[in-house]
């Protein structure tokens, strides 16, 4: 770039250019603002995925706790049923007790399961919705960048076709909270 190239330059920068090109600069700050929000909401669904795989993993181990719980009370009562021992009627008496903590662990094993999986279903969720925001964060940037070109070519084609990548960029936005 030779030295005048570079003043003139200068000097469009220092008198805001040609006017004709305010609202490409105009739609390019707005471009700047959409990418933040979207990046924003992308970073904070993530998040928000990320907790709710932590809570459905929670919740698995604690199905997984009862469930080992129970096994190790069947075997218990199987045993008793099997083994000699001096004092039956406190034998039928445990396995008695031990029957009805079984009961009450299956149904506390069905409520578990479904607790993890309604979890599990929200982390789904969440990530499709952390997809579709991660995809309009880059059309919006494309959108953004391809319409800077405008400002470089004084071409209004990039102009179009930036609004073009943008609408796509809010549609995707718009998606992942319609769904």
């Amino acid at each position: 770039m030779e030295a005048n190239e570079a003043q003139e330059l200068k000097e469009h920068a220092e008198h805001g250019g040609e006017s004709g090109m305010k609202p490409v600069a105009f739609s390019m700050a707005l471009l700047a603002v959409l990418v933040a929000i979207a990046t924003v909401l992308g970073h904070r669904t993530h998040t928000e995925a990320v907790l709710y795989q932590n809570k459905a993993t929670d919740q698995w181990n604690e199905y997984q706790a009862k469930k080992i719980r129970s096994y190790n009370t069947g075997l218990a009562i199987d045993l008793l049923g099997v083994a000699t021992v001096d004092d039956k009627a406190a034998a039928r008496k445990l396995a008695s007790d031990y029957a009805g903590h079984q009961a009450k662990w299956a149904d506390d094993l069905k409520d578990s399961q479904q607790k993890a999986e309604a979890l599990e279903a929200r982390v789904d969720k969440a990530e499709a919705r952390a997809s579709y925001l991660d995809l309009s964060e880059a059309m919006l940037e494309i959108g953004l960048v391809i319409t800077s070109v405008t400002l470089l070519t004084r071409s209004r084609i990039y102009w179009y076709l930036g609004i073009v990548f943008s609408i796509l960029g809010i549609v995707s936005a718009a998606w992942a909270f319609l769904r």
